[in-house]
């Protein structure tokens, strides 16, 4: 996507997305982070956000995924939370329509870029404290959003807990998205033997923002079954062999062979 300022143009963006590539039989559906508003002023963003309960988009969100008979999984949208404080949050809705489970985005963009992008995530945004690991149908399926997926703890946990699908959808800046994107899709597949599903945000937004694009599936042993491979609107798909992931951990035991050590520093 390439969510502006508007959320019911975005709501509508995304339907319009959603539907087709429902139509092409797809049964789990992701969006990007921020899927509601890409808006990086603070008083902006504050003036138009609401409540979980009041949210227009989480409640389209719930009739669409009960219209057309899918697991909806909106990969953020910002959450009035408190007094000038939201939650980046994802939901996860069923084929009846029912939210599932929230996951709110842990780790902060707080960074200087060298490129004179300056991002405080932390002073509009409350970080969650909480992982979250949910069965979609036959498969278990582990929450993130964009800047998580620096840190390759939170995925080695939920590949610990069963996880075959892992999740990072995003609004990478084009900057870094073009020095790390692939590499941190593909490094948290490979580590843990997992499918990863990345939708992102791509172009020049109403905000000033430039987002990378490049939604991705990497399959158990980092190889890429589908990738938006450009910064334009648009779906991909790919059909997901869950045999794969048990015949990825056979092969690199990783997971099973990992050790626990002292740090022992010498000076």
């Amino acid at each position: 996507m390439r969510s502006g300022l508007s959320i019911a143009k975005n709501i509508e963006a995304m339907d319009f997305l959603v539907r087709q590539a429902a139509s092409e039989g797809a049964n789990y559906i992701q969006t990007p982070e921020m899927t509601g508003i890409v808006q990086k002023n603070r008083k902006g963003l504050f003036s138009e956000i609401v409540s979980q309960e009041d949210d227009l988009l989480v409640k389209h969100a719930a009739q669409l995924s009960k219209e057309l008979g899918i697991w909806l999984h909106i990969g953020s949208h910002a959450i009035l939370v408190g007094e000038e404080k939201a939650a980046n949050r994802a939901f996860l809705f069923n084929p009846s329509g029912e939210l599932v489970t929230t996951y709110d985005k842990i780790h902060m963009f707080d960074v200087d870029l060298d490129n004179g992008e300056s991002w405080r995530e932390s002073k509009v945004y409350q970080p969650g404290e909480k992982s979250c690991l949910v069965e979609v149908d036959d498969f278990k399926l582990g929450l993130s959003i964009c800047y998580d997926i620096r840190f390759p703890h939170l995925y080695r946990e939920y590949a610990l807990a069963g996880a075959e699908v892992l999740t990072g959808p995003a609004a990478f800046t084009r900057q870094t998205g073009r020095a790390h994107w692939h590499i941190l899709q593909r490094s948290r597949a490979i580590e843990n033997g997992a499918f990863v599903i990345s939708a992102a945000q791509g172009g020049d937004h109403e905000d000033g923002r430039e987002t990378y694009g490049h939604s991705m599936i990497i399959n158990p042993w980092g190889e890429v079954l589908a990738e938006l491979a450009h910064e334009e609107p648009g779906f991909i798909s790919a059909e997901i062999e869950l045999s794969e992931v048990k015949q990825a951990r056979q092969r690199i035991p990783n997971l099973m062979n990992a050790r626990e050590f002292k740090l022992e520093c010498v000076s």
